[in-house]
């Protein structure tokens, strides 16, 4: 049995999904023990007696009694030890694709979004008399450092994407595990109405992830 330690709003979401995709095609056996955020919007301090790391998701598998963290490597994982017919696991030839959105999700994207976060965070919980200040210096920041950046990492995905369903795998694409790996980030773009209709090919890319019966299945659990 999988028991995966699943905080809302989160990018615990991807191992949630991936398990349900994995459920719908092999009947793999999960459950799911949910966290709720703390007011200041940090996950609980009940987690830490689960990992040290205290963040969420965790992933328990009772089979080996092992206790894993990080989505990347949980997802790695969970395709080695249960994608069995390696049909959200990448070929040999779509790997480089796989790879690049990988990395390109963690590296390009998500430090990006979560500076945002931390940012629009900060200038809410301000002192109402500099708040204005702060406001400033976020736009400052927003305008010379996370637009760019953000709008360079959309441009490409775009691109990319221009011809396909999917990240990687021959023609249009197969769906994987590194669609779910990116979607989150994407999804709360979208979520938050910063992902423009300028990026139609992102759009469409959603769309056809969100179709999936594994996507549905999870969302009943938030």
């Amino acid at each position: 049995m999988l028991t995966l330690h699943h905080l809302n709003d989160s990018r615990s979401f991807r191992i949630l999904w991936l398990l349900c995709e994995l459920n719908a095609l092999y009947g793999t056996s999960f459950r799911v023990i949910k966290h709720e955020r703390t007011k200041s919007y940090l996950a609980p301090k009940e987690l830490t007696n689960i990992h040290p790391m205290g963040k969420a998701p965790i992933l328990i598998d009772e089979s080996c009694d092992k206790t894993l963290a990080e989505s990347g490597f949980i997802i790695e994982y969970l395709l080695r030890h249960y994608d069995t017919q390696a049909k959200l696991s990448p070929s040999d030839e779509a790997w480089e694709d796989y790879a690049f959105w990988l990395h390109f999700t963690e590296s390009s994207l998500m430090p990006n979004l979560v500076m945002r976060l931390v940012f629009a965070k900060i200038v809410q919980k301000s002192p109402f008399f500099i708040r204005p200040i702060v406001k400033n210096i976020q736009k400052g920041v927003e305008k010379s450092f996370i637009s760019p950046n953000v709008d360079k990492a959309l441009a490409l995905l775009n691109e990319h994407l221009a011809n396909r369903r999917y990240l990687s795998g021959a023609g249009q694409g197969v769906f994987g595990a590194v669609d779910i790996h990116l979607h989150f980030g994407i999804a709360q773009m979208k979520k938050s109405g910063v992902l423009f209709d300028e990026w139609v090919h992102i759009h469409n890319w959603l769309a056809y992830c969100q179709s999936r019966p594994g996507f549905e299945m999870a969302q009943n659990y938030e």
